[in-house]
């Protein structure tokens, strides 16, 4: 995937449910300063931040520049994701295997973003450093996907993530 300075830059989806480490992801990838629009969180949440427009990093390969959108996971602000969906090549779900309540949440973001843009995904598992959590195999039956699109990583980790990343842009490659 040989660009030029013509070129577009590769621009990534990464949605999942509230909590599921999509900011965090992105910090940790992006090689220029993130730009995110948290926010308070008021209800007594899991945290003390959401996200309610979107999260922004870029990363430069070789290849290709890539920028990595970060949409909100709570569904009060899927007009969002609407308005992200426009232009993405690829679509990274993020789901917390900490929180198997949330996958049927996860869904329906997927069934949102695939029914409007038929893109290439991959499902990462986050919080696999945590003992008692869901394991890719187990997220894979449960989305009826095969194993090698679902990959276990830990938000916080650069080569854990670059690893979700990278399955994401073979495939891409092969689309």
């Amino acid at each position: 995937m040989k660009t030029s300075v013509n070129t577009l830059p590769i621009k990534i989806l990464v949605s999942g449910p509230f909590g599921a480490g999509k900011t965090t992801f992105i910090r940790t990838l992006s090689q220029t300063e993130v730009v995110d629009t948290e926010a308070l969180c008021t209800d007594g949440s899991i945290k003390p931040t959401t996200t309610v427009a979107l999260d922004f990093g870029t990363i430069q390969t070789e290849e290709a520049l890539i920028h990595l959108y970060g949409t909100p996971g709570q569904e009060r602000f899927v007009y969002m994701w609407e308005v992200l969906c426009e232009g993405a090549c690829g679509l990274i779900l993020l789901v917390s295997g900490k929180h198997p309540g949330q996958f049927s949440q996860a869904r329906k973001i997927h069934d949102f973003i695939l029914s409007r843009l038929p893109l290439p995904f991959v499902v990462g598992v986050t919080h696999q450093d945590l003992p008692r959590v869901w394991r890719p195999p187990e997220v894979a039956g449960y989305f009826q996907l095969e194993e090698d699109q679902v990959l276990g990583l830990d938000a916080r980790v650069a080569p854990s993530s670059w690893a979700l990343l990278q399955r994401l842009l073979e495939k891409l490659c092969k689309s």
